[in-house]
């Protein structure tokens, strides 16, 4: 288990001063990062190793959201793997001690040579020491089911440099902030959803075009992203 101390900056919160989702996926995303790197396979090592971590999921359920300024303790740890995919858990403590939050991830891994999925061999993962807890009933993060789209998309935009990743992909992260740009005024000007998950199915390269469709189904918000001129699927959110 690999723990680290974070404090509350200004580009983690949002406008009502508290700790928003991009901001949590921000540190979540963060330590997952520094975890790899002790272990010998992080981006200072890809270079060498020519393998780098692709997200698949997101998967995150907030309890409370503390302020600019506060300080917070995550913990991350390795779980079940396979030869095609790992999952990663998290959990989020307050000042007090208290869980504020808890999340799971899944990833893959990319040949950065070729492009292409790797085998996830034993002794890669072995240096993580996977631990059994999950932090959701769940064990494994179940894929979301594309709801049925109708209508013209609720925004459009395009991949700029600057959403570019290491991997050459529009940053998992910025996701969010464009589903967010679907969104109706109401449910946008409102609370942010204390649940959430993204799912990544193809990543969106510069130049691409993305589509995004807003559908509202029973109590949860979802905006399918899909390329504007191929169609394929690039990511699914689903907020509460």
């Amino acid at each position: 288990m690999f723990e680290k101390k974070y404090t509350i900056e200004v580009q983690n919160v949002g406008a009502s001063n508290l700790l928003s989702n991009k901001g949590i996926l921000s540190l979540l995303e963060n330590i997952a990062c520094l975890h790899s790197d002790m272990v010998g396979f992080g981006m200072n090592q890809i270079e060498k190793t020519h393998l780098s971590w692709v997200l698949l999921h997101w998967k995150v359920k907030v309890f409370k959201r503390v302020s600019y300024g506060s300080t917070v303790t995550i913990k991350t740890w390795a779980r079940y793997a396979n030869s095609f995919f790992t999952l990663r858990d998290f959990e989020i403590y307050d000042e007090e001690n208290h869980l504020i939050c808890i999340a799971s991830s899944k990833w893959t891994l990319v040949n950065t040579q070729t492009s292409s999925i790797t085998r996830i061999t034993k002794d890669i993962i072995s240096g993580y020491e996977p631990e059994e807890k999950s932090v959701f009933e769940e064990k494994d993060i179940a894929k979301l089911k594309v709801p049925e789209i109708s209508g013209e998309p609720s925004f459009l935009f395009s991949i700029l440099r600057r959403d570019i990743d290491v991997n050459h992909h529009m940053h998992n992260l910025y996701y969010l902030d464009y589903s967010y740009e679907a969104l109706p005024e109401d449910i946008y000007e409102g609370p942010e959803a204390n649940y959430f998950e993204i799912m990544y199915k193809t990543g969106a390269k510069l130049g691409d075009i993305v589509s995004c469709f807003y559908i509202k189904k029973e109590d949860s918000h979802f905006i399918v992203m899909k390329s504007a001129k191929e169609g394929q699927l690039h990511a699914l959110v689903k907020l509460g």
